[in-house]
């Protein structure tokens, strides 16, 4: 049973480790094995083409069918910190309320998975402290125009958003244009 249970970790193992690659963030070097792949600006920006997209249409739908049950404290708090750690936090709370707000489990899958793309993309930009401010501000002005229903606004707030986030990102990591 022991030698059963081994092999079933080490299949777990190199599962994982595809997944990871599938996904673009390991790369697997002949007779070495998997390294962390690197920061690339074209990766950076087909993730962001591709987020631009789906938050897009995930700000569209919260419009129309967040509950004010979902615009709660939470939703609130993720406009109105300024320390990094915590705004790393009310980031990804602002932006689960809205995809949880969407009702559409396919739109949360895709996001889910784009999301461990992200990570990566998410610490670059928050952790230069320089930029807190208009995070927090580009947070409060989505979560105004979705409280407020106005789809065409948060499609703007969340798309100018992310292109921050681009320029702050590829700044951050000398990638020139």
């Amino acid at each position: 049973i022991l030698q059963a249970e081994a092999i079933a970790y080490e299949d777990l193992g190199t599962e994982a480790i595809r997944k990871l690659e599938l996904e673009g963030l390991v790369t697997m070097i002949p007779r070495r094995g998997a390294e962390v792949a690197k920061i690339s600006e074209k990766n950076l920006k087909d993730v962001l083409e591709v987020r631009t997209c789906l938050d897009s249409l995930a700000v569209r739908l919260a419009c129309q069918r967040i509950t004010d049950e979902q615009i709660d404290d939470d939703f609130v708090l993720a406009t109105k910190t300024g320390e990094a750690t915590a705004i790393t936090k009310a980031d990804v709370k602002l932006h689960d309320v809205i995809v949880r707000a969407t009702g559409n489990e396919r739109l949360q899958q895709m996001i889910n998975t784009l999301s461990e793309q992200m990570y990566r993309y998410r610490f670059e930009y928050i952790k230069d402290s320089a930029y807190h401010a208009l995070l927090i501000e580009e947070h409060r002005r989505i979560y105004e125009s979705i409280a407020a229903r106005d789809e065409e606004r948060a499609v703007a707030e969340i798309t100018q958003h992310i292109e921050n986030q681009l320029y702050t990102i590829r700044k951050h990591l000398h990638f020139t244009e």
